[in-house]
């Protein structure tokens, strides 16, 4: 009997559909659910966060700031500012995670004590001293204690470095986890601005006399101004310093060729760069790795940094450190305005994308033997007195 190929065609056809059929098609792949966004957080600290903004005017013929961020609930950290740079967009001038990840790092915890986390990201403000302090250690190790005038000071042993044997001490002042009250917002002509007091009182026990500090801090297209004033409110006399400690980005992310100024004829020389304790002996930067004197400053390259320079040179009055990052065509002034800012800190590992630039009153463990009674540079406070410490950031485009 004779078929035809189309016949035999199709009959192969059906056989293999219906051994195929006979198979269980595998179940389609499930698509890995994806990790619900974190919710940007409206309050950190248990105040809201502020959020200075501004349009851009320039058209991008010029950098311009765009926004500050605030924390109030955290000593009115500068968590970020944004700016508008010419060829490159937004571009955020501060080295923080997002807010999501800040609230979860300000929380509190083991890595928060005392506040603690405040100064690793972002622009912590150090009051009513910067840098460290050493003194006695308590038997249960919380705490240290140190002499004024010869008034006992009983400050958080809140540091220490990660060696065996680090001695523990007190860093960055008392206001890092401390909220704000008055908190105000204003626009401007060409920004806005923040307000608000820390009644510090005296600072939780740990500070003598009663002390009030103002913030006020400014965001405009041409500059973002940062301003403490620190008022001695109470019946007796109190020391007094300020810094701060912002994380400058250096938006290409190539640390190596990015170029520091610093306008200090010398350097404390320090024990090692885990402790960071100053020794007490100044050295002349001339001819060393700490030589940032130049005009244009000098490439980061691959050098380590935790050091404070003094001998601070002033350009119209101000201590003008620049961070330059030729390959974004990208420069950041920052401006110690007051003249009581007597020492400049910056921190910058070779392995990450940032120079802290801190600009602040005092050298380093300001009460120490070391310093056989020199002014390191401490305020005293009489009652009714105060001191302010500002400091201003601008932009700019290198070589022009």
């Amino acid at each position: 009997m004779s078929v035809c190929k189309q016949c035999i065609f199709s009959f192969a056809a059906a056989a293999v559909f219906v051994v195929a059929g006979c198979k269980q098609a595998p179940p389609p792949a499930e698509t890995p659910a994806q990790p619900a966004a974190a919710a940007v957080p409206q309050q950190i600290g248990g105040q809201d966060i502020v959020t200075l903004q501004r349009k851009a005017t320039a058209n991008g013929q010029k950098p311009e700031f765009l926004t500050a961020t605030v924390f109030p609930g955290r000593g009115m950290n500068l968590f970020q500012v944004t700016a508008n740079i010419p060829g490159k967009g937004q571009t955020e001038v501060l080295s923080s995670p997002s807010l999501a990840d800040a609230a979860a790092k300000l929380d509190g915890g083991p890595d928060d004590q005392n506040g603690n986390a405040s100064f690793t990201f972002g622009g912590a403000f150090l009051v009513p001293y910067p840098n460290r302090i050493r003194g006695k250690l308590s038997a249960d190790g919380k705490t240290i204690t140190t002499e004024w005038h010869g008034k006992t000071l009983t400050l958080p042993a809140n540091w220490k470095g990660k060696n065996p044997g680090a001695e523990p001490h007190a860093m960055h002042g008392l206001i890092l986890a401390t909220k704000t009250d008055d908190v105000k917002t204003e626009t401007t002509a060409d920004g806005q601005t923040v307000t608000g007091t820390i009644h510090a009182g005296d600072f939780g026990g740990h500070w003598l006399s009663s002390t009030d500090l103002n913030f006020t801090i400014a965001l405009t297209g041409g500059a973002v101004d940062a301003t403490i004033t620190a008022k001695n409110v109470g019946k007796e006399p109190e020391p007094m310093a300020i810094g701060w400690h912002p994380y400058f980005n250096i938006p290409s992310g190539d640390r190596k060729q990015a170029r520091l100024h610093v306008p200090g004829e010398q350097v404390a020389e320090v024990n090692n760069y885990d402790d960071v304790f100053p020794t007490g002996k100044l050295i002349p930067v001339k001819g060393t790795k700490w030589d940032f004197t130049a005009p244009d400053g000098k490439a980061l390259d691959d050098i380590f940094l935790d050091d404070n320079w003094s001998k601070l040179q002033r350009t119209n009055g101000a201590v003008d450190v620049k961070l330059i990052d030729p390959a974004s065509s990208y420069g950041v002034d920052v401006e110690g305005l007051s003249p009581e800012i007597k020492t400049v800190q910056a921190y910058s590992p070779p392995t990450k994308q940032f120079v802290a630039i801190e600009e602040q009153f005092n050298f380093g463990d300001p009460w120490g033997k070391e310093w056989h009674g020199m002014d390191t540079g401490m305020v005293t406070l009489k009652p009714g007195q105060s001191v302010t410490w500002h400091v201003r950031l601008e932009l700019f485009v290198p070589g022009k």
